[in-house]
């Protein structure tokens, strides 16, 4: 048998292997991190802006502002959504970083997408905010706070996910820098077993609240209302058109 010759392609294969035993074993994969000091994601968090999702007997309503501004002092565009769906009875607010909302959003699609296709039906939404939750406090998706909401089976379900990735589920939350002001309107106006009519009205009223005093909040409402039958997002400049 021919010897193999130094420095041939052969040698240069088992020198690589050398410090390898095992060069068959399977990979292990790790969520990637971010390297964001506590300043960082202070900064981000200062952005602005209010989200508001609210359980009805229809389904969910979920409300948002239309302003992207910077540290909530300049006004970077005046025609945002910031509302997406992600599920075929489920839709996802962003807040906080846009990128990395933008990013959370984008992955939470494609696992339910895969989800649908393995399984053949689509996922639970207490499955969706424990997978959202669980992004959230181990990915590098850094400084969101968004508002998940969607019908299932189980009934209507609004959902917090603050940014370490706590899932709290509620009849009503509200999230963003005009938090306080939208909750005041909602504390006073929510009922039970609300209509999507209603609700529309009341979250667009509550957005309403929050861009009369919070710079990080306004410029109009985008309006999302789910039911068993689907996802409707539609944006309004006028609030009037839906007050």
């Amino acid at each position: 048998m021919r010897t193999p010759t130094h420095d041939s392609e052969f040698s240069r294969t088992a020198d690589k292997l050398a410090s390898n035993p095992n060069p068959y074993e399977p990979e292990v994969g790790s969520q990637p991190q971010n390297d964001l000091t506590r300043a960082d994601l202070d900064n981000v968090n200062k952005t602005g802006t209010t989200t508001i999702g609210i359980t009805t007997a229809d389904g969910v309503v979920i409300a948002t502002d239309m302003r992207a501004s910077l540290g909530g002092r300049f006004v970077s565009n005046k025609n945002v959504q910031k509302v997406e769906q992600i599920h075929p009875t489920a839709a996802l607010t962003m807040v906080g970083s846009v990128g990395g909302a933008q990013s959370f959003i984008s992955t939470l699609r494609a696992e339910v997408n895969l989800y649908e296709s393995r399984r053949g039906e689509d996922m639970s939404i207490d499955a969706l905010a424990t997978l959202a939750g669980n992004f959230a406090r181990g990915g590098p998706f850094f400084a969101i706070h968004p508002i998940l909401g969607g019908v299932d089976e189980e009934g209507s379900h609004v959902y917090s996910i603050d940014p370490a990735g706590g899932v709290m589920e509620d009849d009503y939350t509200v999230t963003g820098s005009g938090m306080q002001l939208a909750y005041g309107h909602l504390e006073q106006a929510y009922e039970d077993d609300l209509s999507n009519d209603e609700a529309t009205t009341i979250a667009a009223r509550g957005i309403k609240s929050a861009a009369e005093r919070d710079t990080g909040s306004g410029n109009g409402v985008f309006l999302c209302e789910i039911t068993d039958e689907g996802v409707d997002i539609h944006g309004h400049h006028d609030f009037d058109d839906v007050i």
